[in-house]
């Protein structure tokens, strides 16, 4: 159970009080005044008018200072973070932060590689959910988008696969090289590979580019004809996103530039040519005890420890899937489960 949410990584009165309003119906204030914003306040999709749905997020993992907002198209529907980091600073934040500044040889370090690598994590996927598509086996060429130190890279070629990583944070890529693997650092609008690829992962990828569909464009110009993109992201409909408030481990303030629905991915997609050919939820146990983590322990400016706490992440792990899995089950039955999975196929 010691893998990580996504790409990396208040208090109990935070899970009954969100402190963030879910129906707000006001439009969004210019803010050109602030950095790294648009200045028009458009839709990162359609240009669309925004209006408020989540007020006064903070970091609730890495305990990065400021506070958010999330803003909602009224065209399209796509959620998306308010202000808009730039990519400049984006790549300074996640250098500085991701991977909780880059620890290294913790306990927790310790006991999620030997539990990535271990028998037992094929098949706690099968029961959870597989968020990161490492139960799927195959051939050809795969990149894995956002690959981080290759974790990932590792499993994808045990099943098959002739694994390369693009990772715009150098110190990752270089601990991923070390390992053997190829790793590029390029923008994703700058990489001209050798030969098409015949998948593309991302991983909790999707909702951290500032513009998506430009991402997945890009994607289709580097993948085969009939080649697939594997997309994992959280679901801005989640019903736990009510249940969490403010304390939702997937609002990800400023790392998540959007939340996408099942309704705006499939959009998206097809946008950039592409045709969605499997499609469901998951609510992994791990993302749910995050969750709870952070409505417990998060504080303003203060990095979240406790989510590389390995008992108490065990420990909730496994409450959040024995006793918590009926309701967690009709929640992705109801199309409300807290991770979307998405297989296309380029068109």
């Amino acid at each position: 159970m010691f893998y990580d949410i996504g790409a990396n990584v208040g208090n109990v009165r935070q899970l009954t009080s969100t402190g963030i309003s879910e129906e707000s119906t006001e439009a969004v204030p210019l803010l050109a005044d602030r950095p790294g914003t648009d200045p028009n306040g458009a839709c990162l999709l359609c240009a669309g008018e925004l209006r408020v749905t989540a007020r006064q997020l903070f970091d609730t993992r890495f305990g990065m200072d400021g506070s958010y907002t999330v803003a909602e198209c009224r065209e399209c529907g796509l959620e998306q973070i308010s202000p808009v980091p730039t990519a400049v600073e984006l790549k300074n934040l996640y250098e500085t932060y991701y991977n909780f500044g880059g620890q290294k040889g913790t306990l927790y370090e310790k006991l999620r590689e030997k539990f990535l690598s271990s028998f037992l994590y094929r098949i706690w996927i099968r029961i959870d959910g597989d968020i990161s598509f490492h139960g799927r086996s195959g051939r050809g060429r795969l990149l894995d988008i956002g690959c981080n130190e290759g974790r990932s890279l590792k499993i994808y070629a045990r099943n098959g696969f002739d694994v390369e990583g693009l990772e715009l944070n150098e110190n990752a890529a270089a601990v991923a090289r070390r390992a053997g693997f190829t790793v590029y650092t390029c923008d994703l609008s700058q990489f001209q590979p050798t030969k098409p690829y015949d998948v593309v992962v991302l991983s909790n990828v999707l909702e951290h580019a500032r513009n998506p569909r430009h991402m997945l464009l890009n994607i289709g110009h580097i993948l085969k004809p009939g080649g697939q993109v594997w997309i994992s992201c959280p679901n801005g409909r989640s019903w736990l996103r009510k249940v969490f408030g403010s304390s939702w481990i997937h609002w990800h303030v400023p790392f998540h530039i959007s939340q996408f629905s099942s309704v705006t991915s499939r959009e998206v997609l097809q946008q950039a040519g592409f045709q969605v050919a499997e499609s469901r939820q998951i609510t992994p146990a791990l993302w749910v005890s995050s969750s709870i983590i952070a409505g417990l322990f998060a504080k303003k400016r203060q990095p979240t420890s406790q989510l590389r706490n390995p008992v108490l992440m065990l420990g909730l792990v496994l409450f959040s899937r024995v006793i918590l899995f009926p309701a967690l089950w009709i929640g992705n039955c109801l199309q409300r489960g807290d991770c979307l999975l998405t297989i296309a196929s380029k068109s």
